[in-house]
This record gives structure tokens, C-alpha cells and sequence, in this order.
């Protein structure tokens, strides 16, 4: 296959609930592909992210997979309060999408696991790809998988000594290693989120610029200004490490008092 032939496969995406950002993302969140979401805490990431996983719900016919998720978090307690907040509002902005299915309730369909730690997540891959499997034959079967966020599984677990650097990036490089294989290998939509930290600048302190606080796992810093002369940094940046769609996407927002979704 030429890299022609690649280029003109089309790669099926997952709306996200919201026109305008569909409209940015070229449709939605690629599949087959692992995306990043970068932003400071309380930007919305992780509503965000369940919104994701409740819109992977809807058939393709309405921009969704048809799909399942399985929504790994980090940070606890899961907030599950919101999630049925959002189930609600789901369900009666989508009266007739799902009239067909009994006693359909959108959050029998997202599937919750916890993680505490590096090392537990990079064990529990094998059985999530058994779950995969086992779940592929269902009437949704997982097509979504979440891990919000990255960031809290390296927070706390080490130190700033060489020997603790190593071991954290090469989690880091197989846990994400392992993610793009299954993305792969199911056809997955796989979504990180990451924080963002101030970059202290050399002789300058901090600096205004914001990025992933263990570096992007697929994507780059950048900045700029607006006409305030204030910093204005992504709130929500993406890069799809699936070289048939060769584009990025960056959504900047600033308010009056500081940055938000």
C-alpha cells in the first residue's frame, strides 16, 4: 500500500456532543488513533470526557460509533453524579435515536475503572484487552476508551533522582505504546487527558507558557498573545498518532478572568 492509498482512507471519528468543536476537530475524535487533551485543572477535561463517552453511544447515522467505552480514572472519587446529570440530558436531546431499546440507559454503557498507579496500569493492559475481546460481540461493543488523566498516574510515585526518571518515562513510553496497539488492533478511539504546569523560564521565572506536565504524548507546546497583551494558551490541543490524518487542531479561549473552557 502507497502512502497515496493511505491518504485516502477514510478514518471514522466520534462526535463529541458539540457542534462547533466537531467543526475544529474535522468531525470528531479519530479512531485507530490515541488523542491527547491538554489544559490546566478545572478547564473541563473530564466533562469533556464523559460527554465523549455517552456521545459514542449514537449511531454513525448522528457522527457516534455505536459504541461502548470503558472510562479508566485517576482521580477519585469517579463522578458519578455527573455522569447521570449527563445521561439525562443525553437521553432527551436524543428522544427518538434509542426508542427501540428497552430500558436503554446511556450509563449501563460506560464502563468505569480505577487505576492508582503507573505500574497498576501498565498490569491491567492484557486484561484490557481480554475485555476488548470478550466485549466485541456485544450489541455495543467498546469502540472508546478514556484514561483521564495520564498525568496523576506519574504525580506522586517518583522523585527527581535519574533512576527515577528512567523508570517513569520508560512506563510512560509502554503504557502509551500499548494504547496505540490497541487503538490499532480494535479500532479504538483512545483519549488521554493530561495537566498543564507553568515552564519556568531561564533567567525569567515562569514564563506565561503552559505544558503537559510530563511532556505532550503526542503533541507540542505553543503559545501566543491576544490583544490584551495577556498569554493565551490551549485549552484543548490534539494530534492523532495515525499518520493518515496528518492534521492538528488547537482551541484557544481566554475570559476576562483567566483561562477556561
Amino acid at each position: 500500500m502507497t502512502p497515496q492509498n493511505l491518504l485516502q482512507l477514510k478514518t471514522q471519528k466520534c462526535t463529541v456532543g458539540c457542534p462547533v468543536l466537531d467543526r475544529c476537530l474535522a468531525g470528531g475524535i479519530p479512531c485507530n488513533s490515541l488523542t491527547e487533551i491538554a489544559a490546566e485543572s478545572g478547564c473541563g477535561k473530564t466533562q469533556f470526557c464523559l460527554q465523549l463517552a455517552l456521545s459514542a453511544q449514537l449511531p454513525s447515522s448522528h457522527g457516534g460509533l455505536s459504541a461502548s467505552s470503558l472510562y479508566i480514572h485517576t482521580e477519585f472519587p469517579f463522578p458519578f453524579r455527573r455522569l447521570r446529570q449527563l445521561a439525562a440530558a443525553f437521553r432527551s436531546s436524543h428522544p427518538n435515536v434509542f426508542a427501540s431499546l428497552h430500558n436503554y440507559d446511556p450509563c449501563d454503557n460506560v464502563f468505569v475503572q480505577g487505576v492508582y498507579s503507573a505500574d497498576e496500569m501498565l498490569d491491567i493492559m492484557p486484561k484490557i484487552e481480554s475485555f476488548l475481546r470478550v466485549n466485541s460481540k456485544s450489541q455495543f461493543p467498546i469502540r472508546l476508551v478514556v484514561i483521564d488523566s495520564i498525568a496523576a498516574l506519574f504525580r506522586s510515585e517518583f522523585e527527581n533522582t535519574p533512576s527515577d526518571l528512567k523508570r517513569r518515562s520508560s512506563l510512560f513510553f509502554k503504557i502509551s505504546g500499548n494504547l496505540k496497539s490497541l487503538a490499532r488492533e480494535f479500532g479504538l478511539a483512545v483519549v488521554v487527558t493530561n495537566q498543564v504546569v507553568d515552564l519556568i523560564g531561564e533567567g525569567e521565572g515562569v514564563n506565561g507558557v503552559r505544558v503537559g506536565n510530563l511532556g505532550h504524548m503526542c503533541s507540542s507546546g505553543r503559545r501566543g498573545r491576544d490583544f490584551w497583551g495577556r498569554d493565551v494558551v490551549e485549552v484543548l490541543k490534539m494530534k492523532v498518532e495515525n499518520w493518515k490524518c496528518v492534521w492538528n487542531t488547537e482551541i484557544f479561549v481566554v475570559l476576562i478572568y483567566g483561562y477556561g473552557s
